[in-house]
């Protein structure tokens, strides 16, 4: 059948509110029935609900807890892994001497890893956003800044003991540094890592602009990849100590990212301007 034409229900919002006959719809008129009007997104000056990312940042916390103890157990049993480990190493010392050119600016990002470098980085990014929030009269203006510093605190601790109770050798020998001095996993991945992702997440609701937004999130895990890439590169670290402390880091930087969310969460529009 042909359906016919209704005029009336075309028409209905165009009635709405005026002083003369006629049966508008019903939500034309009205205050939203369901709590979407109160909630706020996670994007600045974007209005909307917020999506259960608590659970996927759960998930991020777990498997970065998995994957480290896996790594863990692989190198205190010399599993399997470490014996790819030792392929992907030797596939290292290759292209490193077959391009020894890049090695003086490999030298460079490794020291992108050093604590003097990389911590007073956060230490800024936190003092930053802790004078924002507190300016701008944030509920939770203090979480996020907290948070970071728990995370960068609670690292060395959690690497040196790993490294105490492992003393994996140095990349490419099989006899322990003598001093008890262990390889894994990498100090200086997992602070560059920690270090630069949480400044990048605590600056992150603050980036008004498109391109700083895209900086922080390409420019930070690229900064990070060849911090990693590097110590390798420059027989610093076996392969298999840089992946441990990307998983140490992914396991610690959930924390800030649940801070990040718990503060903006609730949090207005207006007084994200």
């Amino acid at each position: 059948m042909i359906p016919h034409h209704r005029h009336g229900s075309a028409l209905a919002h165009d009635t709405a509110g005026l002083p003369k006959p006629g049966n508008p719809r019903r939500s034309v008129g009205r205050s939203s029935q369901t709590p979407r009007d109160g909630r706020y997104g996670d994007r600045l000056g974007r209005p909307g609900t917020l999506p259960p990312v608590p659970g996927r940042l759960v998930f991020f916390f777990a498997l970065g807890i998995a994957l480290f103890a896996l790594l863990t157990w692989q190198v205190d049993t010399d599993g399997p892994l470490v014996g790819r480990d030792w392929s992907v190493l030797r596939w290292f010392e290759r292209l490193s001497a077959a391009n020894s050119w890049f090695t003086p600016t490999a030298h460079y990002f490794c020291k992108l890893g050093n604590i003097q470098v990389a911590v007073p980085v956060l230490l800024a990014a936190v003092c930053l956003t802790g004078w924002l929030g507190r300016r701008t009269a944030l509920p939770g203006w203090w979480l996020p800044p907290a948070a970071a510093v728990l995370v960068i605190a609670v690292l060395p601790v959690v690497v040196t003991v790993v490294k105490d109770a492992l003393a994996r050798p140095a990349p490419g020998r099989t006899i322990p540094d003598p001093s008890g001095y262990g390889y894994f996993p990498s100090g200086h991945t997992a602070t560059a890592a920690v270090a630069y992702g949480a400044a990048a997440l605590l600056l992150l609701p603050w980036a008004a602009d498109r391109w700083a937004r895209l900086a922080l999130l390409v420019g930070t895990p690229l900064v990070v990849f060849a911090v990693g890439f590097c110590l390798v590169w420059c027989d610093y670290h076996w392969p298999l100590d840089v992946l441990a402390s990307w998983c140490l880091a992914l396991t610690l930087l959930t924390v800030v990212a649940w801070a990040n969310r718990a503060n903006w969460a609730n949090t207005p529009p207006a007084r994200r301007e």
